[in-house]
């Protein structure tokens, strides 16, 4: 079974690093939890184990994140199209 467990030190600098995201960058605002985004990243370097956690550098880290939340921010955007605008999408994506 593979770990998921964060030691308080690691969530720390998981909600530290969420938070100058958040801050930096308007969309997560908009469309994400800062909680929930919290949690989930919790969950997936949880399976990191401590040591491994504190060899990734800071920006590395960060960018690891942003990446995450990237994906997250844009997952449900064709959710947000008008029929119009799905026309036109999927006609761009068709190629014609």
């Amino acid at each position: 079974m593979v770990q998921t467990y964060v030691t308080p030190s690691q969530l720390f600098r998981i909600t530290r690093i969420v938070g100058e995201l958040f801050q930096e960058n308007s969309r997560y605002r908009e469309k994400l939890d800062p909680e929930e985004m919290i949690q989930y990243l919790a969950k997936v370097f949880g399976e990191f184990t401590p040591a491994e956690m504190e060899q990734i550098e800071e920006d590395d880290f960060k960018k690891r994140m942003n990446s995450i939340l990237v994906v997250e921010s844009v997952a449900g955007c064709l959710n947000d199209l008008t029929p119009e605008e799905m026309r036109i999408f999927d006609e761009a994506v068709e190629g014609r």
